[in-house]
């Protein structure tokens, strides 16, 4: 699908006119509206499938806090408009490390917006990451304001009658370093993979300057070996294993591949020793309240994770408005 958007096009749309100022990533540019040089918005191109489904998804949600919104859509070239915020979490925390009461208020924004998908039967599908948490800078004692989750282009509806088990089956979905356990075994995932991505954007957000946990050192893989995807695994389950026998129930017998993915992970894992388990993770910006409430979330068996609501209801957001 060619986008056909152009700096300083003007686009029309059922509410208003918008001029394209600046294009941020592939396929999304900022404009102005037409009467406006300060008001920016954000319009959004993308394949038509995606397209169809995140313009559904969102017209669904029209309203809904903490999900960010569109505004309008044109028709040449076709395009959302959706809300514009100051900053994604990602270039937030590399700039400067999140203080705590700010980490706990954005972990509690995007579990409602998480929670309003999951009650809808509708999971994110893992794409859960520091760069797709969007939010206004405050002006109070609060750093952010008006924290919102955004790109739902790949949003997905559970069948009812398995979103109590593990979802659907699939290729691998979501940035690899925030996916799950069992996506990256390409297994059943539903909404309680969001959760994994969540606890994943979570740790990165506490410590910030774009570390994250589940990042293969260099020393073992690039982004692009073959084995990347595996010590991904590696650190997954040296960090938050050992595989308790209940996953045995979620690999198939007859796919031997799942099980030689986990054998190679366990074997690597015995001969080397750098990597320590997140129990014993100490540092000055982790707290044991913080470590505790990590804990509960990142859990190998999908099924032991608790839900959005049932975080929402932690002792951890004591005092988070």
């Amino acid at each position: 699908m060619a986008t056909g958007v152009k700096i300083g096009q003007r686009l029309e749309g059922k509410l208003g006119s918008y001029f394209v100022s600046a294009q941020i990533a592939k396929n999304v540019w900022t404009a102005t509206h037409r009467n406006s040089q300060v008001d920016k918005v954000v319009v959004k191109t993308a394949p038509a499938e995606r397209f169809e489904n995140e313009r559904n998804i969102l017209r669904n949600f029209q309203g809904r806090p903490y999900i960010r919104q569109m505004l309008d859509e044109t028709k040449e070239p076709r395009s959302i408009v959706l809300k514009h915020l100051d900053v994604n979490l990602l270039s937030a925390s590399a700039e400067k490390a999140i203080d705590s009461i700010d980490v706990k208020l954005v972990a509690k924004r995007i579990l409602q917006a998480l929670h309003a998908l999951h009650e809808e039967g509708y999971t994110h599908t893992v794409d859960i990451k520091p760069d797709n948490i969007l939010a206004n800078y405050g002006k109070g004692p609060l750093r952010f304001a008006d924290i919102e989750l955004a790109d739902l282009g790949d949003v997905c509806r559970i069948n009812p009658s398995e979103y109590l088990e593990i979802g659907l089956s699939g290729s691998h979905i979501g940035a690899a370093i925030f996916r799950s356990p069992e996506a990256m075994l390409n297994l059943r995932w539903g909404p309680s993979t969001d959760i994994w991505s969540f606890g994943a954007t979570l740790i990165s957000l506490i410590w910030g300057l774009h570390y994250h946990i589940f990042k293969p050192d260099p020393k073992d893989a690039d982004f692009e070996d073959e084995v990347f995807l595996t010590h991904i695994l590696i650190r997954q389950l040296a960090t938050f294993g050992p595989l308790p026998a209940s996953y045995a129930t979620l690999v198939a017998e007859e796919d031997s591949s799942r099980w030689d993915a986990l054998g190679n992970a366990v074997q690597f894992i015995w001969e080397n020793d750098r990597l320590k388990p997140f129990v014993m993770a100490k540092d000055e910006c982790l707290t044991e309240g913080d470590k505790e409430f990590i804990l509960k979330i990142m859990k190998l068996d999908p099924r032991d994770r608790p839900t959005a609501g049932e975080l929402l209801a932690d002792k951890w957001f004591a005092g988070v408005p």
